[in-house]
C-alpha cells in the first residue's frame, strides 16, 4: 500500500459571552462536521495546498474562516501536535495536525464552506461529548488545560 504525510494547522476556537449580572461568563467552543466522514471535530486542513510556502499559523486561520465560517485570533499554538493513520484511496497517510487556541472575533458558522455539513458553538461539556476522534478529544483537553492555566495567570 502507498504510504504518504500530510501536515495540517487547525484551530480550537472559543468564544466567551458575556453576562449582565455577577455569573461567570458562559465560553463556547467551534467544532464542525465534515461533510464526507460525518465525524465531528474542530476545523484544520493542509498548509501550503493553496499558498506555496503559507506559514502554520495563517493555514490555521484560513481554516478556520473556510470550515467554521468565522474569523479568530490566535492566542497559542498548543504544544503537542496530533497525530493519527487514515487509509484515503488505497494509501495509508500518516497525518500530524498543529493546532492553535483562537478567540473568536467574528462571523458566523453557518458560512462554513462545503467540506463541512455543519459548524457551530457549543459548551465545553457538549464537545467532550460530540468529538468523534480521540486525537480531537486530546487536543482539547490540551486547549482547555492552556486556558484555564492562562487564566488563572490573570492573561
Amino acid at each position: 500500500m502507498p504510504f504518504q504525510t500530510e501536515t495540517s494547522a487547525g484551530g480550537i476556537v472559543y468564544k466567551i459571552l458575556p453576562t449582565t449580572d455577577n455569573r461567570q461568563p458562559t465560553t463556547l467552543w467551534l467544532i464542525t462536521q465534515h461533510s464526507q466522514n460525518k465525524g465531528w471535530g474542530f476545523p484544520k486542513g493542509l498548509v501550503g495546498d493553496k499558498v506555496r510556502n503559507e506559514s502554520m499559523d495563517i493555514a490555521a486561520l484560513r481554516e478556520v474562516e473556510e470550515e467554521g465560517g468565522v474569523r479568530a485570533k490566535m492566542i497559542s499554538k498548543l504544544k503537542e501536535p496530533v497525530s493519527y493513520m487514515y487509509t484515503f484511496q488505497k494509501t495509508l497517510i500518516k497525518k500530524t495536525v498543529h493546532y492553535f487556541l483562537m478567540e473568536y472575533i467574528s462571523g458566523d458558522p453557518k458560512n462554513h464552506d462545503w467540506e463541512m455539513m455543519d459548524a457551530k458553538f457549543v459548551t465545553a461539556e457538549e464537545v467532550e461529548k460530540t468529538l468523534t476522534y480521540k486525537s480531537d478529544k486530546e487536543a482539547f483537553a490540551a486547549a482547555l488545560s492552556y486556558k484555564i492555566t492562562e487564566e488563572k495567570k490573570g492573561k
